[in-house]
């Protein structure tokens, strides 16, 4: 996800705030395991993360602490008399899984309102379709539209429907033409309105785009044709989301934790907060109000006072805490957005042949960003999809650490889909650390083959493969809610690189499951610091778990997409 102009960025993040307002009032308390409960885990494969010994027979945990894992024997010695039994029956035991990347605030909407994603997440394949799934949406939820005068849909993909193009707002305007509508699109980079929302948000035929954006128009005309790409969808969101209550942003953030916590995650993300969106999550944290950790990286162009409050810590106070900043350089690559230094195999429509995607801010903007980063002390993740975004993230921490000198900083690449193998050396060299998005080969690993890359680059989206081959820890995400926060997927991606299809896309980016795990669980800890505590089942760790229906180091990857989560663990207690 991206927001590009500052003012368009401000509207977009205070209307975040007002979602982390609606924590305020769930009075929602989930309490660590009590100090003196015991519980010892056993009777299932448990696998431990650390290299030492990857597999114990059992764990102790007490006061949500790992006190001891290895033999039956052992772990019953540390649990003395009266300790509980969790008898795993033949299930798996791991760490929870460790967001490295998602937007838990904006995870709540994909959970509350109309579910457009197609297959196997959806049943979204055709335009008709998006529009009876709108309409009995509205049916059911009559009250809540009328309440909010909005209506939001979410996960449609053009590359999947049927008509392969977006929805116009004619289209949508024959579900209603009194209520504004807004569906985004599955990559939450660009999107479609009715006449209802454009009215609302004051786009006219006389609207210019703006500055890293493009209102779409009727062909042979100016008049908006509903369709909005990167900052235009970012200031309709922004006029948009206003309009949603107290009570609605409380029901989306509280099923969107739930639904992180469904698929196995004991910490979660919130990739591009707002100053106000911090403010009010250690507000609900301080009452308990978070059933599993959730780290911010506030956005350092729109919100850089964020990281003065006192949540930038290192330790979470009611499992919350900033743990540095966010800049974003370009767009999506499947919505053709993301910028490259070669041209899209297929251009959007309206495009030229030369069409090779654009940034989201200026070069000068991603240094001075950078440049404040490494400065201040502060963290950074930078999304950068196209090469030649990840070239500007490249030259700007370059220029950073000649500043700066060399340290420990751990920049973080978000994404990197179409990263070159020589930038993957400088990469290295540099300490940045990738954090890829395999999950597309799957999603849209035949839409890169077909439209967007062309075979050849294609094959290396996400090259986790090369990474690998040169030592470096990376980890894998899921950029909730561009898709679901599902663990096994990403896990199956990142293995297997199958496509929708069946096609193989890039066999030798394929990494084997014992590093894919990792790549979720301590190497995705160690990119935020917090490897000493998470990411591995040791003794003197958080208690962070997760159960799973079948062994992932057994069966058969091309069915790890079919692993269930069977159980969740925050700190020792089932979340």
């Amino acid at each position: 996800m991206a927001w590009t102009d500052a003012a368009i960025d401000r509207r977009m993040l205070l209307a975040q705030g007002g979602i982390a307002a609606g924590l305020l009032a769930t009075g929602t308390r989930v309490m660590a395991q009590d100090a003196g409960v015991v519980t010892v885990f056993h009777g299932g494969p448990i696998l431990t993360m650390e290299d030492a010994a990857p597999n114990v027979e059992a764990i102790a945990v007490r006061g949500g602490l790992i006190v001891a894992a290895g033999t039956l024997d052992a772990a019953n010695a540390a649990a003395g008399r009266g300790a509980q039994r969790f008898d795993l029956q033949g299930r798996t035991l791991l760490p929870g899984f460790f967001d490295p990347h998602g937007h838990v605030v904006m995870v709540g909407l994909q959970a509350r309102y109309a579910n457009l994603l197609p297959a196997p997440d959806g049943a979204g394949d055709s335009i008709p379709a998006l529009q009876k799934i709108t309409r009995e949406w509205m049916g059911r939820h009559a009250n809540l539209v009328r309440k909010t005068g909005l209506v939001i849909g979410f996960g449609y993909d053009d590359s999947q429907l049927r008509e392969r193009r977006h929805p116009t707002r004619t289209e949508l305007d024959a579900i209603s033409s009194d209520v504004p509508i807004l569906l985004l699109h599955q990559s939450s980079h660009m999107g479609s309105v009715n006449s209802a929302a454009l009215a609302a948000a004051g786009v006219t035929a006389a609207t210019p785009d703006p500055d890293g954006g493009v209102y779409r128009r009727e062909a042979g005309s100016t008049e908006p044709n509903g369709v909005l790409e990167e900052s235009a969808l970012f200031a309709m969101m922004g006029v948009l989301f206003t309009r949603l209550d107290a009570q609605a942003n409380m029901e989306m953030i509280r099923e969107g934790a739930a639904f992180y916590a469904s698929f196995g995650y004991t910490t979660c993300q919130d990739g591009r907060s707002s100053t106000d969106t911090c403010k009010l999550i250690d507000a609900v944290a301080q009452q308990g109000g978070l059933p599993i950790d959730l780290l911010s990286f506030p956005d350092i162009l729109a919100s850089p006072d964020a990281m003065d409050l006192s949540a930038y810590r290192k330790d979470y106070a009611g499992r919350f805490r900033i743990g540095g900043a966010k800049l974003t350089i370009d767009g999506s690559p499947q919505a053709k957005t993301a910028w490259m230094s070669q041209p899209y195999h297929i251009p959007p429509d309206g495009q030229s042949a030369a069409y090779a995607g654009y940034p989201a801010i200026t070069a000068k903007q991603a240094i001075d960003a950078i440049e404040l980063a490494f400065a201040r002390g502060w963290q950074i993740q930078v999304h950068a999809n196209g090469d030649a975004a990840v070239d500007l993230m490249i030259a700007a921490v370059r220029e950073a650490t000649k500043k700066h000198g060399a340290a420990d900083r751990r920049p973080v690449l978000i994404h990197g889909q179409v990263t070159r193998e020589d930038q993957v050396d400088q990469l290295k060299a540099l300490g940045i650390v990738p954090s890829f998005f395999p999950m597309h080969t799957f999603y849209w690993g035949d839409w890169h083959r077909d439209s967007v890359l062309g075979p050849r680059r294609a094959e290396n989206i996400s090259p986790c493969g090369w990474a690998l081959r040169r030592g470096m820890r990376f980890t894998s995400h899921h950029d909730a809610p561009v898709a679901h926060p599902n663990a096994m997927r990403v896990l199956s991606a990142t293995v297997t690189r199958r496509t929708r299809s069946g096609d193989i896309l890039g066999p030798d980016q394929r990494v084997p499951v014992d590093v894919a795990l990792k790549a979720m669980t301590l190497w995705a800890a160690w990119q935020h610091y917090e490897d000493g505590r998470k990411g591995s089942l040791l003794p003197g760790k958080l208690a962070d778990l997760t159960v799973l229906s079948d062994n992932p180091l057994t069966i058969d990857p091309d069915r790890l997409a079919n692993i269930a989560v069977t159980d969740t663990f925050k700190e020792g207690r089932r979340v």
